[in-house]
């Protein structure tokens, strides 16, 4: 009996010798009474002098609280530590004798045996950790590449998709891929009046709508069967989208699949209480063999979606070649618009609006309409019609709309200090369509006035006819400042989408007639009747009218004979800086 116990103790230290894990028997005070080689040649490189004689002090670099935590053990048995990573540093060279590379990490369990040994075990770990982290890399490279909003593939995926793509060969068939970029026309108007989370939830819905259609065949008379003809739908931006279209036959099918989801993304989003709709511009651009870089697809069809956008949005462009020019020039407007606000190269001028009497005689001191102007250092004065359309899709024109109105109401109150009772009544200022989405506009107005000194009845903001008839968010808008007591003007009335009929459902207090009926009133009796028209139906309305754009004594006495209350135009003055603006007023 004796020897078989002694043959089964020796078969177990044979196996702990033997074991590929390190084994350690400790004292509670970390003194190492008994380890295997495996434990001496993993715990070897972190005690170069060799000494092995504690392990807490062997360990102290790696595992500081190791040995306040053994101690503060509060149980007679159990364990103690299970998987404690212990970082060695990087990987070296082979250890004498061809033992293979020192570990990089290694993992600590500590047995509490009674109370007073321990078992700890260490194993080389470096393979396992190496493997988690690959598998990290893969996840984060995957989430890298998608959209954490939608979860759709994001711009990184679009540009490797298109990579590929170019680097491929052509097909014998001709078939060809294409990239459509959709993006959202003024999208900033629902976050600001509605608020970002609306705006997010509208991001996710159009997203869904994307994947829909790239799962029925996006294409026309798609059936279900998409799969395998290279539809990847990603948004790339805040408001951006794309398709990546491969397998496409014949010209104009691009475009065709672009029309069919105008119609799909643009029907109405239900979001709370709020249904939203919405317009997109989109861009597109087909992929021939040994194609353009990801980079440059992307950058044109973003210059086709530009022109759409400039186009009034709504639409579908094609890129061509020349557009990358337009696109150069616009950025370098862009970029010195950008220093311009900072530098103070923009100013304002001030046209005077006249009152017509009957005698033929005009009132100076009715009003002026404030206008910007560029002071460019190269260019000298640059009008509005070359940069407010940038400014407008840059989202540049927030800032420069509210430069102009603060600049407007100082001089103003300046005129009413100089002029005293000959200063002008009125002050006019136009409103883009991006101020009017800006939910702060009224707070913005209010505390400019006040700054000024201005009452509200002296300030009349202007905004086009086709702005005016837009959806309720417009409607809004001008009820509230309406309410804060500033005039509206219905701007280039007769250019836009209302008629007379409906002129009373805007909330307006003036009508100023578009220069095109102007200019041929003196020669066309057709114009000359609707200014009549015009005249007699805002009349009736408790609203005054404004004739734009008057040129010659003819153009006035229409204007006169018609019965318009004020006119405006170069027969009476060009703008004017400040100054100049003060003196024509005296010049009576």
């Amino acid at each position: 009996m004796t020897s078989e116990s002694d043959d089964a103790y020796e078969a177990l230290i044979q196996f702990l010798y033997q074991a590929p894990v390190g084994l350690i028997q400790l004292q509670q005070d970390g003194s190492i009474e008994m380890l295997n080689p495996m434990a001496s040649q993993l715990l070897m490189p972190v005690s170069p002098d060799g000494n092995l004689a504690n392990l807490f002090d062997v360990l102290q670099q790696q595992a500081p609280g190791l040995r306040a935590q053994c101690q503060a053990y509060p149980y007679a048995h159990g364990v103690i530590a299970d998987g404690m990573r212990l970082v060695l540093g990087s990987a070296g060279a082979a250890e004498p004798g061809g033992r293979g590379a020192r570990p990089e990490v290694l993992a600590l369990g500590v047995l509490k045996v009674d109370a007073g040994r321990m078992m700890a075990v260490l194993v080389d770990a470096t393979a396992e950790v190496q493997r988690e982290q690959r598998t990290l890399a893969r996840r984060l490279d995957s989430a890298a590449r998608i959209d954490t909003l939608t979860k759709l593939p994001n711009r990184a995926a679009v540009r490797e998709l298109l990579q590929r793509m170019a680097a491929r060969p052509r097909a014998a068939s001709g078939d060809e891929g294409a990239l459509l970029f959709i993006n959202v026309d003024r999208f900033r108007q629902v976050n600001h009046t509605l608020g970002s989370p609306v705006g997010d939830q509208v991001m996710v819905l159009m997203a869904e709508r994307l994947r829909a259609s790239v799962r029925s065949g996006a294409r026309p008379g798609g059936d279900g069967n998409a799969q395998g003809l290279g539809e990847v739908a990603a948004r790339v931006g805040g408001d951006e989208f794309t398709l990546v279209l491969d397998g496409l036959a014949g010209a104009g099918v691009a475009e065709s699949i672009a029309a069919r989801l105008q119609q799909t993304l643009g029907k109405p989003y239900r979001i709370g209480l709020h249904d939203i709709s919405l317009q997109f511009s989109i861009g597109v651009v087909y992929l021939g063999a040994g194609g353009a870089a990801a980079d440059d697809v992307l950058r044109d069809a973003s210059v086709a979606v530009a022109v759409a956008k400039a186009a009034g949005g709504g639409q579908t462009v094609l890129f061509q070649p020349a557009m990358r020019e337009q696109a150069a020039r616009r950025g370098g407007i862009e970029a010195e618009l950008r220093s311009a606000l900072a530098q103070g190269q923009l100013f304002t001028v001030y046209q005077p609006v006249v009152g017509v009497l009957p005698d033929g005689a005009i009132d100076r001191s009715a009003g002026v309409e404030a206008l910007v102007r560029w002071q460019h250092p190269g260019r000298g004065v640059v009008g509005p019609i070359e940069f407010i359309e940038i400014a407008e899709q840059s989202g540049l024109i927030d800032a420069i709309g509210e430069f102009v109105l603060r600049a407007a109401c100082r001089d103003f109150a300046a005129w009413q200090n100089e002029l005293g009772a000959r200063a002008p009544r009125l002050l006019a200022v136009n409103l883009s369509r991006a101020q009017l989405g800006d939910a702060s506009l009224c707070d913005k107005v209010a505390a400019i006035l006040d700054a000024s000194g201005m009452q509200p009845a002296q300030l009349q903001l202007e905004v086009t006819e086709s702005l005016a008839a837009q959806g309720a968010d417009i409607q809004q808008q001008l009820q509230r400042l309406k309410a804060l007591g500033v005039k509206l003007a219905l701007d280039d009335f007769g250019t836009g989408f209302s008629s007379l009929s409906s002129l009373h459902l805007l909330p307006v207090d003036t009508v100023k007639i578009d220069r095109s009926f102007v200019s041929l009133s003196d020669t066309s009796h057709h114009h000359e009747v609707l200014i009549e028209a015009t005249v007699k139906v805002a009349r009736s309305l408790g609203m005054s009218t404004v004739a734009e754009g008057i040129e010659t004594e003819a153009q006035a006495a229409v204007v006169r004979r018609q019965g318009c209350d004020k006119g405006q135009g170069y027969l009476y003055s060009r703008p004017l800086p400040a100054a100049a603006l003060a003196a024509w007023i005296q010049a009576r």
